[in-house]
């Protein structure tokens, strides 16, 4: 296995610009980093947020595949651009109406939880998708579906508790 080259602008990226080289859960680390650039995209219409997300998705494929070859390795934990693809997706119902509060914090450490709850347990179809999909696309769409899956348990709840 060789060594992430943060100088590389790809590995760059798909280290979370550092945050996935912490010593211990590099991806709870990676989705933390995702959560600084989320007041900025939360800025964006929702149409124009999902696009950046969508984006960030379909380039992750690529960034991804592009640090697992670099190191010889096939997910590395380190890889942490699908954490950030996936957070800002299962954040993606508070983009129209967060409010800077700390009810809106609660709503963001929500999302949060519910994002690493889904990316750590892999329940099926994650564990699927993780053990049977190779190289960026199996990187990336495993936490593109958690993020899924968080953002519908976020709007479930934001209906049951506004």
């Amino acid at each position: 296995m060789n060594k992430p080259d943060l100088r590389d602008p790809l590995q760059l990226l798909a280290f979370g610009f550092g945050s996935g080289l912490a010593p211990k859960a590099p991806g709870t680390f990676g989705s933390l980093a995702a959560l600084v650039f989320f007041p900025l995209l939360a800025l964006l219409t929702l149409p124009a947020y999902l696009a950046v997300v969508a984006v960030a998705a379909v380039v992750g494929v690529k960034i991804c595949g592009h640090a697992a070859e670099a190191l010889a390795v096939h997910d590395d934990g380190r890889i942490v651009w699908d954490e950030f693809a996936g957070q800002w997706l299962a954040l993606a119902p508070l983009v129209p109406v967060l409010q800077w509060n700390l009810q809106g914090a609660l709503w963001l450490l929500a999302g949060f939880v519910l994002f690493r709850i889904f990316d750590i347990a892999k329940p099926w179809p994650i564990s699927y998708l993780d053990r049977e999909l190779q190289g960026g696309l199996g990187i990336m769409l495993d936490d593109i579906v958690a993020g899924l899956l968080a953002a519908a348990v976020l709007m479930l709840l934001r209906g049951v508790m506004p």
